[in-house]
């Protein structure tokens, strides 16, 4: 009885062993990517020739083309199939070379020779060389523009308001717009002075100043619309050097839609005047001097460089082919595109470098997942989610057999644990089993969310272009957690986008739970269930 008994267990030991060797083997992949992310994690490796090496990637640029080279070579020495996709063409194409600006003149300490510090736009000019100029504050009636015209030639010219990043409109709906704000003004300035007039008719003082007739008369005259560069097209025929707008810092400079996508738009029609974007400190400073009218002159060397078009561009798409379920997916990604006065080291070094380094620790770890695994680079996400929209197109058919789509763009934090539907919650705590064996450090929470309202318009992000078509998106959650006090709005689109802003502990520990939670959900029997993801508006 008793040999029987042993018999028995032995039997149900080596049958359970029977059923378990995948999910033993599945375990050792992960171990092996858990060991590999601790010990030779290459996260910040790949920021730092993304961010340093290349550095910042407008669409169209040399940069960008070299990013994609770069990326999809990475990919194909890991042993991933890659293919280069393409999504779509920018009118001409844009590269940036140094640039720099000196003043000359004024009443600062130090002598002649003050650096400036200052950005231009994607996709708007340069000097054409080292350029030196006086300075002259902007007309904003016909009458102040004629008076001064003989003066612009040569000009740097200051412009009122407050950048926003976007250089100065300079289609043709700009000019018809501000054509018709300077007639406004001129109607605006005849009615003022015949208010001023009567008044000084009536109190017989003609030796009042403005200022304080115009308190006594705040009530009865009119403001004149105070739009930046009013004159903008005519002020560039009487051959100004370029304009200068006040800029908070750190300096954000975006791109001129009208070179990359307006319906004009050629090489034979580029921007012709720099559109300098000038610390508001420096700036507010040189206006005083240029309303006092003393002597100072201005000096800046801005290589922006043009190419004819139309320049393509394209997604960088790798792929670890499943066993099973090949033409399903699990998809991880972030954009490779950034505003390049910007470095791009957290807009989406954040995305890109951890999606690499995933790719790679599955790779060292000799992952064979059930399902397929897609890292997919995009394209001219800050040119409004190109790429995705290109890459949805192109493979709508596709779109049902996506598991979920985790898509990385935001601050360089730590993965912390991720809010699911009712119906993914095991699956996600299975996945995530492993966790705790990366760091002690960094906890990781599987919750719970209700059903969210399915959208129906895109967002910020690439994966709202697969949201508004059904797809899971679900991310992972992030958090700051040894505080280190990382401020995205320090970052966004600015000149402090760089690779010093990145946290790199937070992103080689985000590399590893992406690629262990991945991994498993590439080996589920089953799809993710979208029940309770969506309810319709």
């Amino acid at each position: 009885m008793r040999k029987n008994s042993i018999y028995c267990s032995l039997l149900l030991t080596v049958s359970l062993l029977a059923f378990s060797p995948n999910l033993q083997a599945q375990d050792a992949v992960v171990k092996k990517i858990i060991h590999e992310g601790t010990t030779n994690n290459q996260t910040q490796k790949h920021l730092d020739i993304l961010s340093n090496r290349i550095g910042g990637r407008p669409l169209g640029s040399d940069a960008y083309n070299a990013a994609v080279l770069w990326a999809a070579g990475q990919f194909k020495s890991w042993g991933l199939e890659v293919s280069i996709e393409e999504a779509g063409e920018t009118r001409v194409g844009f590269s940036r070379g140094p640039w720099s600006g000196k003043i000359y003149g004024g009443i600062l300490p130090g002598g002649d020779g003050i650096h400036l510090h200052f950005a231009t736009p994607s996709y708007t000019s340069g000097t054409r060389g080292l350029q030196r100029g006086h300075v002259v504050i902007e007309p904003k009636t016909q009458a102040e523009f004629d008076r001064m015209k003989g003066v612009l030639k040569g000009a740097w010219v200051l412009v009122t308001g407050t950048n926003t990043g976007w250089p100065v409109d300079r289609s043709f709906r700009g000019d018809k717009r501000r054509d018709s704000l300077i007639q406004l003004n001129e109607e605006v300035t005849r009615h003022n002075n015949d208010v001023i007039r009567r008044y000084r008719a009536r109190s017989g003082d003609r030796r009042m100043n403005v200022d304080e007739m115009q308190e006594a008369l705040k009530d009865s005259l009119r403001k004149t619309s105070d739009e930046p560069a009013l004159f903008y097209r005519q002020m560039a025929e009487a051959g100004i050097l370029g304009l200068i707008q006040s800029a908070p810092v750190p300096i954000t400079a975006l791109w001129d839609k009208e070179t990359v996508f307006g319906e004009t738009s050629s090489f034979e029609n580029l921007p012709s005047i720099p559109d300098i974007k000038l610390d508001e400190h420096q700036y507010a400073y040189i206006y005083q001097l240029a309303k006092e009218r003393q002597p100072i002159a201005l000096e800046f060397d801005i290589r922006n460089h043009f190419r004819p078009g139309p320049v393509k561009f394209h997604n960088v798409v790798a792929k670890i082919t499943g066993t099973h379920y090949p033409d399903q997916y699990v998809m991880v990604s972030g954009h490779l595109d950034s505003y390049d006065v910007a470095a791009g080291g957290v807009d989406c070094g954040v995305g890109v470098t951890p999606a690499m380094e995933s790719a790679r620790l599955l790779s060292v770890a000799g992952a064979k997942p059930k399902r397929s695994i897609l890292f997919v680079l995009f394209a001219g996400e800050e040119f409004g989610l190109l790429g995705a929209t290109a890459w949805v197109e192109q493979h709508k058919d596709e779109l049902e057999r996506i598991s979920n789509l985790f898509n990385r763009d935001g601050g360089p934090l730590a993965a912390t644990g991720v809010a699911v539907p009712k119906a993914m919650y095991e699956d996600f705590v299975k996945a995530s089993k492993h966790i705790s064996d990366i760091n002690p450090d960094f906890p990781f929470t599987v919750d719970t969310i209700p059903p969210r309202p399915m959208p129906k318009r895109t967002g910020g992000t690439d994966a709202s272009v697969f949201a508004i078509k059904g797809v899971p998106t679900i991310n992972l959650r992030d958090g700051d957690v040894k505080g280190y006090d990382f401020n995205y709005r320090e970052i966004w689109h600015t000149e402090r986008d760089l690779y010093t802003k990145s946290i790199g502990e937070y992103q080689e520990h985000t590399s590893v739970v992406q690629a262990v939670i991945v991994y498993n959900l590439a080996n589920l029997d089953h799809l993710l269930s979208r029940e309770g993801l969506y309810y319709e508006q």
